[in-house]
């Protein structure tokens, strides 16, 4: 079995922009910069000849490249039990398309389904215990966040493994867009 989703990285660059805002937060264990990423679709464990059929699934798809904006930060769960602090995606067409695709190229190798809605984010940290007072302060002092004309022109089926400190990430295959 092999654990498995599909997103997109970012450069070293755009990493390291998002990664100084990892600090002064009680509570919050940080997102690897090296790991940073905007999941596309998680697929989960599954067997290693279902990943075989995900991989060329995936290798079919064909969508131009476009552009992203990266923009603003928010939290998963409410003030007072928030357990994620992400950097949002604005609204784009082409994302929602190439999730679409994704989305469909897996269910048609023979994975479930995803029954959530897509919300396209970067996670930057999974939150226990952090006191609510703290996040906001947290947010407002961080500042706007914003990156525009972030270039996405492959998208990655990643290996996710568990481990002590959290997930770790493997790229297994890279598939350009255009």
């Amino acid at each position: 079995m092999i654990r498995l989703f599909v997103g997109i990285g970012f450069d070293e660059e755009l990493s390291a922009r998002m990664a100084a805002l990892q600090r002064g937060l009680p509570g919050a264990r940080w997102v690897d910069p090296a790991d940073l990423h905007l999941t596309l679709r998680f697929i989960g464990e599954v067997a290693e000849d279902l990943a075989e059929e995900i991989h060329l699934g995936l290798a079919a798809l064909a969508e131009p490249p476009f552009a992203l904006t990266l923009s603003g930060l928010g939290l998963f769960g409410d003030r007072h039990r928030a357990h994620t602090l992400w950097v949002g995606v604005e609204r784009s067409d082409a994302l929602s398309r190439l999730a679409s695709r994704i989305e469909s190229a897996v269910v048609r190798a023979g994975a479930s389904p995803e029954p959530r809605k897509f919300n396209p984010h970067v996670t930057l940290a999974r939150l226990k215990d952090t006191p609510s007072g703290r996040l906001q302060d947290f947010i407002d002092a961080s500042g706007p966040f914003r990156e525009e004309l972030v270039a996405v022109e492959r998208f990655t089926l990643f290996r996710s493994t568990l481990g002590r400190q959290g997930a770790h990430y493997d790229a297994l295959e890279h598939y350009p867009l255009g």
